[in-house]
């Protein structure tokens, strides 16, 4: 197991990683679905801190397993075999969502994290030893991951035997976050991991496509239960379709910057464009929760009010249109879409669900799809300005025009 090169040609997704992606399909599937039963309960902010806790736990694994991937993709079996028990983490983890989001029982999630863990653990064991000149740093993420797991684990057993309230709950679960985040910082301060660029920004890319296919999908349930009754109403037809035109917007807008050549040139700034994907994507999530309880209280009633579900549809794509505007900027000169544009769109989506009781969640749903649709006009016609703008500046200027 040796270092692959950063500049390696023409360098994408392997078939493993596209099928190790699957099993995550599953675990933002069950995470969804567990939101989107809490928000149409009315306990949508209840389940918010469960929400983010077990949807950090997803994310975390996917970025631990993309990023050693990207640096030491041998495929032979050795490496297919511990990328399999990983999988099988992930799927007991998915299994264990219900149970953590409802009842705060982490035991599910806890060993599927384990068990990911452990496959993980054995690839930079493996790394470590195949590969001397990145042994200190393969070394470093092995006990640091090793020693975070025993963390996890025992924070889990000091919960169920209540010995110690005060380290089984959220401040607890927010310092070993903290401490996982910097085990990639102190590993790779050792000497730094071989990831490459464009591959990494293609993993990225398609784990956002994943997250809005788990949207369309939150949608069509919405829809499935909606129809359950019997009638197809126009606040159902409004909400789908309108949702369906904000995530295609929110498509667009991601995919406006080829983050490959940002990270090449930018590569110090890793961390924090690969960090802060985590509020995309958890934006993701949750807004296909709050599709899926919007389109469902179109065909019958849900406990939530009509104000929390536009704000459940609202918050979370105020959130990504934030989140992307931070990420874009940290790998590109000038920034893509305008922060003045972003701030009115946001201001846009965030007002709009005051205006529930006389237009609607259908109104409110088109209105913030409107706002997506309008921000990518404005950006595009921005772009083509720019463009314009530096032809304008290339062309030389004939001779005798009187300019020196």
């Amino acid at each position: 197991m040796s270092a692959r090169p950063i500049d390696e040609p023409h360098r994408t997704s392997s078939p493993l990683e596209l099928l190790f992606d699957l099993t995550f399909v599953v675990a933002v599937a069950s995470v969804t679905a567990q939101l989107a039963h809490g928000i149409a309960a009315g306990h949508g902010l209840a389940g918010l801190v469960p929400f983010l806790q077990v949807f950090f736990a997803i994310w975390w694994a996917w970025m631990n397993f993309t990023w050693f991937a990207s640096s030491y993709d041998t495929d032979d079996v050795a490496y297919r075999l511990l990328t399999m028990v990983q999988m099988a983490g992930v799927l007991t983890l998915a299994a264990g969502v219900p149970a953590a989001t409802g009842h705060s029982d982490y035991g599910i999630v806890t060993l599927g994290y384990v068990i990911m863990r452990i496959g993980l653990v054995g690839q930079w064991l493996r790394a470590g030893l195949e590969d001397r000149a990145s042994r200190r740093t393969a070394l470093r993420y092995a006990a640091g991951i090793s020693l975070l797991t025993l963390g996890w684990v025992l924070r889990f057993l000091i919960a169920e035997t209540g010995a110690f309230p005060w380290f089984s709950g959220l401040p607890s679960f927010i310092v070993l976050d903290v401490l996982e985040l910097a085990v990639p910082l102190w590993a790779e301060r050792a000497r730094a991991t071989n990831w490459h660029p464009h591959h990494i920004a293609e993993r990225y890319g398609l784990f956002t496509i994943i997250l809005l296919g788990e949207s369309v999908l939150a949608a069509s349930r919405g829809v499935e239960g909606a129809l359950e009754t019997g009638e197809v109403r126009a606040p159902l037809v409004v909400i789908a379709g309108c949702g369906l035109v904000l995530l295609f917007a929110l498509w667009w807008l991601y995919f406006l910057v080829e983050a490959g050549e940002g990270l090449s040139d930018r590569r110090h700034r890793s961390y924090l464009w690969g960090y802060g994907h985590y509020g995309i994507f958890a934006a993701l999530a949750a807004l296909g929760a709050g599709l899926e309880v919007a389109v469902e209280q179109s065909g019958h009633g849900v406990a939530a009010s009509p104000l929390a579900l536009g704000y459940a549809v609202a918050i979370p794509a105020g959130l990504y249109l934030v989140a992307l505007w931070a990420v874009h900027a940290l790998v590109t000169t000038e920034p893509v879409i305008h922060p003045a544009a972003v701030l009115a769109c946001v201001t846009l989506i965030l007002s709009v669900p005051l205006a529930t009781p006389r237009i609607g969640v259908a109104g409110v749903v088109a209105a913030i799809a409107a706002g997506g649709v309008l921000l990518v006009a404005v950006t595009i016609m921005t772009a083509a300005a720019r463009a314009r703008a530096g032809a304008r500046r290339q062309v030389p200027q004939p001779a005798g025009s009187g300019e020196s």
